[in-house]
């Protein structure tokens, strides 16, 4: 039996778990889910003594947090791609043969050697067999993230002993923030495991309310129909104040309404009490361009990231505010980059067979356009917005057309080679294999080495640069160098990549001399820009600055927040399909299906923002219709609702 002084909701748990059913603890934001999950833990082994627990979660910096919180030897937690992997790992035969069974499998897109369809004797020859690493090499044997997921189920699905190894290892497997689970995972754990007829519990945590990814499951609904898994809900919220919860309780359609905590530590209050909080909706029918006069209004402390966060939709909607736009242009809107994408495209298409290896990319561009006229021309022309784009960099645009075709056709740029791994604010930690790419990774060790030493971190700096200290003089040369470096904001990225090199604060390796054979054109643009601007940028995602994407924010929490409702271009989203129902009924029939996919992300993401207010919570939007001042009233209150015009 539980102790009975586990909360209740771990205590049905635990009524779940006797009568050996999978359970799922549903809560909203704040609710205190990992809280439970600890509990459950501690107890589970408590009253199991030798049974072992796996516990899996969405990040590295959660299994840390639940490490520290249960310090026993029989819980194995990790993330889930780690856990599937050492699961499988050591059955390198079945792993060849399921890679190739894969390959060759038509219907499957995303595992593809580059020979096409492949014989069983195509891994014999590797040394170290099939391996898990952050990039894919499917020739080599080598996968990643997305193909471990592939080739786990597959293996559980086909070798049901690889199930009876897993029951038999562990008694509890626990899956946190299951709603961003890939569907696989579940049907991993659900439906193959269940080929064994030993005993375990499947065990998940989470909120469909706040599944903000595509890739993730949602919601276990399915499962709980037929009886598979069990739901507990768990109801009260620890972090929101009360007017916040009344707000967000709107939002949700699952049957959880978040009732507050009550604080029984607050002074002078021996029965406890429920914080209010405030909620204010904002807006402006003439229109801003900038909102740092209405945040001048609000009189919240925006330097202080730790407290108070101002959310956007998309990282471009803050590049200009935080000072990095220039860099996003490169990384994210580079249509030059598109157009040799429609190119290679255009080729693969139409199987040409031409010889490109020699020529330049203005070459391949001459020849596949000779000749052509009307439509087929067309197809290998830039598109009309490529071409505006080309028109204002018509220098750019001719010195790319020198580049050898076989190496400029290899350039993929996106914003995760820039922006991956942001923080939600400077305590955070980085992630396990960051898609930054490596000339933006160099920029880092340089910011990071200035810092590591004006924070007086000494021998970590010593250790991560390649300046040696053998005198006095040298201790004062390097004050001088750092001096320097710091105070280099209007000089261009080339000229202080090459004094921190020259002065041994951050040499240049292989890695960065790759990069530049590689991805020069990349390098050619990046180099002319002012190093604030990549300063700008480092701070942004080491969460130094008041902005965050809405997406980064999740499971964090703020005294102050202000939510930015702007579509930012990304059709995904739309601000005004949650405000006004009346766009509904305009809609034709075939659009009201797109409708309902768009409303229920923007809604989700909508209450993951305004869930992270642990004071005060302010939503700001420009040029909104009546209908969506109206909802707005509904929602905060009239009395909440305000103009910035007046």
């Amino acid at each position: 039996m539980a102790e009975t002084g586990l909360e209740p909701e771990v205590q049905e748990i635990f009524g779940h778990v006797q009568q050996e059913h999978n359970f799922l603890l549903s809560g909203g934001a704040g609710s205190g889910k990992t809280y439970s999950l600890v509990q459950f833990i501690q107890e589970a082994i408590r009253s199991n003594p030798t049974a072992k627990v796996a516990c899996m979660t969405y990040t590295n910096a959660a299994v840390k947090e639940i490490e520290e919180r249960v310090n026993h030897e029989n819980l194995q937690v990790s993330t889930i791609h780690d856990f599937l992997w050492n699961n499988i790992k050591s059955f390198q035969n079945e792993l060849k043969k399921s890679l190739i069974h894969l390959i060759n499998d038509e219907d499957l897109k995303t595992i593809k050697s580059p020979d096409g369809v492949v014989d069983e004797t195509y891994y014999n020859a590797l040394i170290y067999g099939i391996q898990y690493k952050e990039y894919v090499a499917i020739k080599d044997g080598i996968i990643s993230h997305d193909e471990v997921l592939i080739l786990a189920n597959h293996m559980f699905g086909t070798y049901s002993k690889l199930c009876d190894i897993l029951k038999d290892k562990f008694k509890f497997i626990l899956i946190d923030e299951y709603q961003d689970t890939n569907p696989v995972v579940v049907e991993i754990f659900l439906q193959h495991l269940k080929q064994s007829n030993r005993k375990n519990i499947i065990g998940f945590f989470g909120d469909s309310m706040q599944s903000i990814y595509d890739d993730g499951i949602g919601d276990l609904d399915a499962y709980i129909q037929v009886g598979n898994v069990y739901e507990v809900k768990k109801e009260q919220n620890r972090r929101n104040p009360n007017l916040v919860i009344e707000m967000t309780n709107r939002l949700r359609a699952d049957g959880i309404v978040q009732r507050p905590s009550v604080d029984t530590h607050a002074p002078n209050m021996q029965d406890g009490y429920v914080k209010e909080g405030s909620r204010k909706f904002y807006y402006s029918v003439q229109g801003v361009d900038d909102l740092e006069t209405f945040k001048q209004i609000l009189d919240w402390d925006f330097d202080n990231a730790v407290q108070t966060k101002e959310l956007n939709l998309t990282h471009n909607l803050i590049a200009p505010k935080a000072g990095f736009g220039e860099l996003m242009e490169i990384y994210n809107d580079d249509k030059i980059l598109d157009y040799k994408n429609r190119l290679t495209g255009y080729i693969k298409e139409n199987n040409i067979t031409t010889d490109f290896s020699e020529k330049t990319f203005g070459e391949v561009i001459e020849i596949l356009q000779d000749g052509k006229t009307g439509a087929e021309l067309n197809r290998v022309s830039p598109t009309a917005g490529m071409q505006t784009f080309i028109d204002a960099h018509s220098e750019q645009f001719e010195n790319t057309k020198q580049y050898l075709f076989d190496v400029f056709k290899k350039i993929y740029l996106d914003k995760d080679s820039l922006l991956d791994d942001t923080k939600k604010d400077k305590e955070d930690e980085n992630k396990k294999g960051t898609k930054r790419d490596e000339l933006i990774k160099y920029l880092f060790k340089v910011q990071n080495n200035i810092n590591l030493y004006k924070e007086e971190k000494y021998n970590e700096f010593l250790r991560k640069t390649e300046y040696r200290i053998n005198s006095i003089a040298d201790k004062q040369n390097l004050k001088v160098i750092i001096e320097t470096l710091d105070s280099m904001s209007d000089e261009t990225i080339e000229y202080v990549i090459d004094f921190a090199h020259d002065k041994g604060i951050c040499k240049k390796d292989d890695k960065f001399d790759t990069f530049l054979q590689n991805k020069a054109y990349v390098f050619n643009q990046v180099k002319k820009i002012k190093f604030q601007v990549f300063q700008n940028l480092f701070y942004y995602l080491e969460g130094y600055t008041p902005f965050s994407t809405q997406h980064k924010i999740k499971g964090a929490e703020f005294d102050n927040v202000l939510v930015v409702l702007d579509n930012g271009n990304w059709n995904k989203y739309n601000f005004e399909y949650l405000m006004n129902e009346e766009i509904f009924d305009r809609l034709s029939a075939s659009k009201k299906n797109s409708f309902h996919r768009i409303l229920n992300r923007t809604q989700k993401i909508f209450y993951v923002c305004c869930t992270r207010a642990k004071k005060n919570l302010v939503v700001f939007y420009n040029l909104p219709s009546d209908a969506i001042i109206e909802k707005a009233k509904v929602w905060f209150g009239e009395t909440n609702v305000h103009s910035i015009d007046e």
